[in-house]
């Protein structure tokens, strides 16, 4: 079946249906990761958002229940060269269309993602509309103008959970051998405010010795003050930090409470709630593959990420923080630190799933910044 991408500047990519059919709207944006599909779909950080990938082959080793990063596939739709129907694999249950059929994601492939991701890099990521319903260009034009552009907008409460919730399953030991997974280590108890949390973030809290409760991102700071944690913890999530004012609020309350640890959205969340600005970025960072450095050790790590917006690092130092990491692309902000109070975040995804596990030590340094306070 036949479907066509219209972008908002009026750039047209025509190409096969797989998966759920239908008309969706988005923003469009390219990761550049080779593996790791169905943990990039079922990042709720994607919400709002079709996902390009760059890699020319996506579904060769089908789909599987132990990957995925949240109950279902947040991304709008899903956008590849080339689809494998015929996954192989020890561990698959099920290919990649037929798993976003059953959860309703639309798919396009046959089109030309050099083309795409091309185009989305030098004129910046933008509004689209997929369809497979044979809409004209004119009419798919009309809904796109009509439809709101996600700048603004609060992608957060689509994503968050309605209660609190308590996590203990910690990650597989052969997948992090670098950590200690010894039994009877001391529990702290961390409470998590869920703006889109995935499960790995989650493993990896419990595999550090942390009791982990996550709470709604709408969340009240006197609720979490009676939870009495020893640490409070940021997620990932979607969509334009400067949005969330409650939520910013929140975490202004809470940020001389207890020690702090901010993860993506909670690293901008963060940076705003201290007096720092944010700004979006051209295309943003979305795949596994990013160069960041430690400017404390010198050390280079590959990092997963996934964001459009980042801190203006004109506006860090004037909120108290000093810049601890930085993206060796393009010079942006990477991590910052807090001078005076016990926090500190990075942009980046050390739960790193999928990606390298080169930045796993700052679940460490969250223990270690708990244990001195």
């Amino acid at each position: 079946m036949e479907s066509v991408l219209l972008l908002e500047d009026g750039k047209v990519f025509y190409g096969e249906a797989f998966g759920a059919g239908g008309t969706i709207i988005g923003e469009v944006v390219f990761n550049t990761g080779m593996t790791g599909y169905q943990e990039i779909i079922t990042d709720p950080s994607y919400k709002g958002q079709m996902v390009t990938m760059t890699y020319p082959h996506i579904g060769n080793y089908g789909v599987n229940p132990e990957d995925p990063e949240s109950d279902k596939p947040h991304a709008e739709a899903f956008i590849v060269r080339e689809y494998c129907d015929v996954p192989s694999n020890y561990r698959s249950q099920e290919s990649l269309g037929a798993y976003m059929q059953r959860h309703g994601i639309l798919g396009l492939h046959q089109v030309d993602t050099r083309e795409l991701t091309r185009h989305i890099r030098e004129h910046g990521a933008m509004m689209g509309i997929l369809s497979s319903e044979g809409f004209s260009i004119q009419e798919l034009s009309k809904k796109l103008k009509a439809y709101p552009k996600i700048e603004g907008r609060d992608l957060v409460c689509h994503v968050t959970r309605n209660d609190v919730m308590s996590w203990d399953t910690c990650v597989d030991p052969e997948w992090y051998p670098q950590l200690d997974h010894s039994a009877g280590k001391k529990q702290y108890r961390i409470a998590a405010y869920d703006f889109g949390i995935k499960h790995n973030i989650l493993r990896l809290l419990s595999s550090h010795g942390f009791q982990t409760d996550v709470f709604p991102a709408d969340t009240p700071p006197e609720k979490i003050k009676e939870y009495k944690p020893d640490g409070i913890f940021l997620s990932n999530g979607p969509g334009d930090p400067s949005a969330l004012e409650t939520v910013i609020q929140s975490v202004r309350a809470l940020m001389q409470y207890k020690p702090v640890f901010g993860i993506c959205l909670g690293h901008q969340i963060i940076g705003l709630a201290a007096g720092a600005k944010t700004y979006k970025m051209k295309f943003g960072h979305h795949g596994c593959n990013h160069p960041v450095k430690d400017l404390k050790t010198g050390v280079i790590e590959i990092t997963s990420q996934n964001h459009n917006y980042a801190i203006d690092p004109g506006s860090m130092e004037k909120a108290g923080f000093e810049l601890t990491h930085k993206n060796l692309n393009d010079g942006t902000v990477e991590g910052i630190r807090h001078r005076e109070w016990p926090v500190f975040c990075v942009q980046y995804h050390p739960e790193a799933s999928p990606g390298p596990h080169d930045s796993v030590y700052l679940f460490s340094q969250f223990r270690e910044l708990i244990e001195k306070s």
